[in-house]
C-alpha cells in the first residue's frame, strides 16, 4: 500500500484529490498538509511514501519546497499537481528535484498512473508539457528571457502577472513588503519592463499565463 501525502492549501481540492486516489486499491492518503510548514512537519513526524503537493501554497512553496524536502529526504518521492502549464514552470520544478509534474486539468486516471509511476522509482510529466519541453529545450536561442530570474523571482513575477499586489504577495510567501518590492525592481530589470502592464504582456508574449 503506497502511503501518500497531500499538500494544498484549498480543502476542496484536497477532497478532489482524496476522492481520485480512492479509485486505487494499492493507494491510501495517509496525511494531508496546508502550507509547505506543515508539509515538513508531517514528513518529520511520520513516514510516507509519496509526496503530492500543489505548486503554490502560503510560505515555502513550489521550487523551494521541492529543495527543501530533496534536501532532507532525498529518497522521498515528489510529484507537484500544479495550476500552472507553462514549461518554464514545471521545467524548474523537475530541476529542483520534483520526480514528476502534472496538470490540474488532467484526467484521474492520468494522475493516477503518475502516482503509481512515481511512487515506483520511476518519472511522470503531463504529456503535452513533456512535448513542450523536449521541442522548446532544442533551441537555446529562443530560450524566455524569464530564465535569468532566479527561483524566488520567478516565483514573485507568476503572483505579479496575476494582479496580485505587493503586500498580497508578501502575506502569502511570508516575506516583507520591501523584500517583494525589492524582487519586483529586480524582475523588471532583468526582463527590460518599465511598468506592469509591460510586464503582463512579456509573460502572454511568452506563454506564461495559464
Amino acid at each position: 500500500m503506497t502511503r501518500i501525502l497531500i499538500a494544498d492549501d484549498h480543502a476542496v481540492v484536497r477532497q478532489g484529490i482524496r476522492q481520485i486516489l480512492a479509485l486505487g486499491a494499492d493507494l491510501i492518503v495517509a496525511g494531508e498538509a496546508t502550507d509547505g510548514a506543515d508539509v515538513i512537519e508531517r514528513l518529520r513526524t511520520e513516514r510516507f511514501d509519496l509526496l503530492l503537493t500543489d505548486m503554490s501554497m502560503p510560505g515555502l512553496s513550489g521550487v523551494n519546497l521541492v529543495k527543501r524536502v530533496k534536501d532532507l529526504w532525498p529518497d522521498l518521492p515528489v510529484l507537484v499537481l500544479s495550476m500552472h502549464s507553462e514549461t518554464e514552470t514545471a521545467a524548474r520544478v523537475l530541476k529542483a528535484g520534483a520526480n514528476g509534474y502534472v496538470t490540474k486539468d488532467c484526467e484521474p486516471a492520468v494522475l493516477l498512473d503518475a502516482v503509481r509511476r512515481v511512487a515506483g522509482g520511476g518519472h511522470a510529466i503531463s504529456p503535452m508539457l513533456a512535448e513542450k519541453l523536449v521541442f522548446e529545450g532544442r533551441d537555446a536561442t529562443n530560450a524566455p528571457p524569464c530564465q535569468r530570474l532566479s527561483d524566488r523571482e520567478y516565483e514573485i513575477f507568476l503572483h505579479l502577472v496575476r494582479g496580485e499586489r505587493l503586500n498580497e504577495i508578501a502575506e502569502i510567501l511570508h516575506l516583507s513588503p520591501k523584500t517583494v518590492s525589492t524582487h519586483k525592481m529586480r524582475i523588471m530589470q532583468k526582463l527590460e519592463v518599465r511598468s506592469a502592464a509591460e510586464l503582463v504582456r512579456h509573460a502572454m508574449e511568452h506563454g506564461l499565463l495559464s
